[in-house]
Parts: structure tokens; C-alpha cells; sequence
């Protein structure tokens, strides 16, 4: 069964206006220095833009390699070409130098030209150490071997500017990539070991075009010493930004599924021994994994209308808002480390899921993943089970009740990126992890698409975000009472007014406090001294309002 993503290979690489304008003037350049400098190199432009435009895909960041030339000086030299004998103003040269922690061997030079960003780099060949991905002697290289030291055969062509043809050194590339093949130039386990992160942008790469991954690859991939490697040798955070990459793909799910198959889980999503050994339990099994993240990607391809298929509110919501659908595949792909807990060196609990986000991938706030990820945990432990028929839908009213547990920060919250509709979809992916037949599931389908339609019904999918009809100062001066932390309660219990009469206005809310104030339902003197203790206080309790079961 093909799983093809990307497009049919084109014979030949079909140049923009821009493109066709630089490949005459580096063309011209290199001329130039030949005929007055007596300096001889080539310009050819290799990786990524290569392959993307024999994909008939754009492209606008372009990488040159030279031949016996540094980049450096090429660019300086190119620049002052272009302003000299062209009249063509050049973005200002930027060195960026060599960040082997960024993939960075050699110092680059980088400008943009003719709205292209370009980087210029020497060809190159690189030997390395046993026990670092950093290359222990770089050296100019002809263009087989910087072909062969490159990860994948699709990402070693080249673009010759002076012929005008695409050049394939390791005579591997071009059918690969027209036959969806991933493969190293070199045997894997020697590539690997060199650079284990080429392990993982592998995988990337596989899942972005849906390539197939070639048998040598697939068991070098699996042997202990190239995992150990990947836990060893890499920086937690360019595992990260190629995980990153990948939820944010097209296929998040066969790069999860990949990932599973190659057994590559824990030297992935890796949590340090010192803390799996005090957890409250050992991680769930891999393919829990792997199942949450087919259950997701069921829920939001399917358009066909039977008794699995999820609202269409819940499906566009994730899929239209940017940065959801990456959000719930990582943390389907971490379902394995749900609910298992940890006591930090202060002995606060904390959770594996953070722990592999924060420590194993070093992901931060960007896209909500750190925050955002334990939030659909939390907010899935929440409503797991959830139905219209509980009482805690109901008291004390239906309204009431659905809006105050929409409202709950780990459901709906902006600062963490969550939102009700994303994390009702990541709590009915958590319950069908665990449905044991499609009968169990399609009840369970039915009943998170019967709470969304009555949340709609009820205007509760706009409630959600409203603001307090009365500030802490007007409760406050209705209870004629200094304002203080009390008020904050108080500002809690306006809402869950507002709630209950969608259309009130600041004068019905008014009166109805000075009702509850004078019948004695609202106990000043028990919430000041209990907010002035700093105790934690029940708002319910301390304000006698009917509690709503959670």
C-alpha cells in the first residue's frame, strides 16, 4: 500500500525569474574570479531546495557549495561584484560561525539576494570521533564526498548553476526520490554512528513525504548502540526541533508509528533513569502510544457521517486553529507516561508527561507544548466519562453546571493555548484508548458529540470567554466592605450568576447581590478570615451556593 505524500519527481528543475537571475550572476562571478584573480571554483546549490523543486515545491532558502573556496570570502568577494559591476545592492554579509550543537561545522556566510536567502559554504568531507557528533577534522571536499556525508541520498543532490543540470553523486538520490525510498549514501550504522541524529530526520523526512524506509536503515535503527548514541550524543534540544517538526507535519501519525517501529521511543521521548526509578509506576506499553495517536488521526480524517465521526465543531476547530492538531499529537504520542507521577527534589508531585516535554525534548512555552500538553491531561482526568446525564451536569442548572466545567483553567484557558473544544477531543481520544469494543466507542463518541451540541445550544461556546459583569470594586462597594482577597470568591460567584441568566444586566446583578447579602447567604466575615489566614477556601462553601459535583 503506497503512503506517498509528496508529488511526482520532474525531469527537470524549472527555475524562477529570481532563481534563473542568480544562478547567471554567480555564473558570471565565478568568470570573474577565474579570469581576473586566477581562482578557480563552482558554484552548485545541494540539500533541501534541490529536492523540494524536482518535487515542483518552493523553495526560498538556498544553499551554495563551493569548490576550494570558503564561504566567507566568496560572498565578500560576490558581494562587491554585484555592487562594482552590476549596480546590485546586497543585504549586508552575515558570518555566522561554526555551532557544531546546531549542526554547524564550518562558519557560513549568509545574505539575501533578489528576495533569496542564500548561504555559502566550502565542499566538504568530515571524520569523526567514537562518542561525539561533532566532526574531529573537516577538510575541502570534491562533491562525492560531501554527498556522502550528508544523512539521506534525496537530500545529496546538487544543482550545477554553470550546466544548468541536477548532479547526483552517490547515483542513489534521484531514484530514491522518485521511488519514495529513504536511505543514507553510506551504510547506516556507520552514519548513524557518526551523527545519531540522523536517526530522527529519518523519520521526519519519511513521514513528511511518505517515503518508505529502506530495510539496512529500518535494522541499523534498532540496534542498541545507535539508540544508546542518540540518548548520549545529541542535545535534548535538536531532538525536540525535529519532533516539533514533525507534529507540525502533514502526517504527525506515521512519524509516531515510525518512531514505535524502530524502537526508538524512550531514546526519543526520553525520561533519566534517576526519575523513572522513583515514579508511581513504570510507563505504559508504547503501542498505547501509537493507539492514541491513530484514534486521533481517525477522528479528525473521517467526514463521513455514522456513529464514529465527531462533531464538525470539535474536527475544525483543531484542525483551523493554528498549533492544536501538533498539540494533541505530542500529547497522544506521550500517552504512555499518563498519570504517572514523580516527587520533585522539593517533593512537589510532578508529572512524566512534563518531565518528557521539559527534559527529554527541552520544549519550552513555544506552541503551548509545556504548558498546554499537561493541561489536556489534566483536563482529560477531568472530563473523563463525562455525559449529559451526570449530575454535574445538571446543579445547580444544566447551564450553570457545563459552563462552570468548560470554564475550569485546564479545559478552557488562553494562557496555556487550551480550549474547550481541544481538550474535549483529547479527553474522547483518551477514552477510546481504552474502549474495548466498537459498540463501547461509538457510545463514547456519541456522548462527547451530545455535550458539544448542547454547548452550542445553550451558547455556552462563547460563555466561556466572558468577563465579570461587576469588578472587584462594585462587589465591593455593594457588600459595603474594603476591597481584599475575599473579593476574588465574590467575582467567581458573579459569574456563575452570569451563567444562570445569560441575559442579565449589571443592575439585575446588582440586586441579586444585595438580596443574597441581606437574606444571609453570602458570609463576609467567614471569607475574610478565611482568605485572611491564606487558607484555601471552597467559593461554593463560603458562599453557600449549592456545590456542583465534579
Amino acid at each position: 500500500m503506497t503512503t506517498r505524500i509528496a508529488p511526482a519527481v520532474r525531469e527537470v528543475i524549472q527555475l524562477t525569474d529570481a532563481e534563473d537571475n542568480l544562478c547567471t550572476l554567480l555564473d558570471e562571478f565565478t568568470r570573474h574570479l577565474l579570469d581576473n584573480k586566477n581562482i578557480t571554483t563552482a558554484c552548485r546549490i545541494n540539500g533541501g531546495w534541490v529536492r523540494d523543486k524536482l518535487l515542483g515545491m518552493d523553495s526560498n532558502d538556498i544553499d551554495i557549495c563551493l569548490a576550494d573556496m570558503m564561504g566567507v570570502t566568496f560572498a565578500e568577494g560576490f558581494v562587491a561584484f554585484l555592487s562594482e559591476q552590476k549596480d546590485i545592492h546586497v543585504h549586508k554579509i552575515a558570518k555566522i560561525e561554526s555551532n557544531p550543537d546546531q549542526s554547524k561545522h564550518l562558519e557560513t556566510a549568509r545574505t539575501t539576494l533578489l528576495g533569496i536567502d542564500l548561504d555559502f559554504v566550502n565542499l566538504r568531507s568530515e571524520e569523526y570521533a567514537e562518542g561525539s557528533r561533532i566532526p574531529t577534522e573537516i577538510k575541502f571536499g570534491t562533491p562525492l564526498e560531501d554527498a556522502l556525508r550528508r544523512d539521506l541520498t534525496i537530500n545529496a543532490l546538487f544543482y550545477n548553476i554553470h550546466t544548468r543540470s541536477v548532479e547526483d553523486f552517490t547515483e542513489k538520490g534521484l531514484d530514491d526520490l522518485q521511488n519514495g525510498i529513504i536511505r543514507t549514501p553510506l551504510p547506516p550504522r556507520e552514519t548513524f554512528l557518526d551523527d545519531p541524529l540522523r536517526v530522527i530526520r529519518c523519520v521526519r523526512f519519511a513521514s513528511r513525504f511518505g517515503f518508505e524506509i529502506e530495510y539496512d536503515l529500518q535494522q541499523a535503527a534498532r540496534l542498541e548502540i545507535i539508540k544508546d548514541s542518540l540518548i548520549q550524543k545529541i542535545s535534548r534540544e535538536r531532538v525536540g526541533e525535529e519532533i516539533d517538526k514533525m507534529m507540525k507535519g502533514q502526517d504527525p501519525l506515521r512519524a509516531i508509528r515510525i518512531i514505535v517501529d524502530l524502537e526508538l521511543y524512550k531514546s526519543i521521548y526520553h525520561v533519566p533513569p534517576q526519575i523513572t526509578s522513583i515514579a508511581s509506576s513504570t510507563p505504559k506499553p508504547q503501542e498505547l502510544s501509537l493507539r492514541a495517536a491513530t484514534t486521533l488521526h481517525s477522528l479528525l480524517s473521517s467526514t463521513s457521517e455514522d456513529s464514529m465521526s465527531l462533531h464538525p465543531t470539535l474536527r475544525s476547530y483543531v484542525l483551523q486553529e493554528p498549533g492544536c492538531k501538533a498539540r494533541l499529537f505530542l500529547a497522544a504520542s506521550l500517552y504512555s507516561y499518563h498519570g504517572i507521577t514523580y516527587p520533585d527534589p522539593k517533593g512537589k508531585e510532578q508529572t512524566l508527561v512534563k518531565c518528557a516535554i521539559q527534559d527529554g525534548l527541552k520544549l519550552g512555552r513555544q506552541n503551548h507544548y509545556l504548558d498546554g500538553v499537561p493541561a489536556l491531561y489534566s483536563a482529560s482526568d477531568l472530563l473523563n466519562g463525562v455525559s449529559l446525564g451526570q449530575d454535574r451536569l445538571k446543579l445547580p442548572s444544566e447551564r450553570v453546571a457545563i459552563g462552570l466545567l468548560l470554564r475550569q483553567k485546564s479545559v478552557h484557558n488562553i494562557d496555556t493555548g487550551s480550549h474547550w473544544a481541544g481538550s474535549l477531543v483529547f479527553s474522547l481520544v483518551c477514552e477510546l484508548v481504552s474502549a474495548s469494543n466498537r459498540e463501547d466507542a461509538a457510545e463514547c463518541v456519541q456522548r462527547y458529540n451530545a455535550l458539544t451540541r448542547r454547548v452550542e445550544e445553550l451558547g455556552l461556546d462563547k460563555a466561556v470567554d466572558i468577563e465579570p459583569i461587576l469588578d472587584g470594586g462594585a462587589i465591593a462597594r455593594v457588600m459595603d466592605e474594603k476591597p481584599g482577597p475575599w473579593m476574588k470568591v465574590m467575582v467567581n460567584r458573579v459569574l456563575e450568576w452570569q451563567l444562570g441568566h445569560p441575559n442579565g444586566t449589571q443592575g439585575d446583578c446588582l440586586a441579586w447581590l444585595k438580596e443574597e447579602k441581606s437574606a444571609g447567604r453570602i458570609n463576609l466575615e467567614e471569607l475574610k478570615a478565611a482568605t485572611m489566614s491564606n487558607k484555601r477556601l471552597n467559593p461554593d462553601k463560603a458562599t453557600s451556593s449549592k456545590k456542583v459535583k465534579r
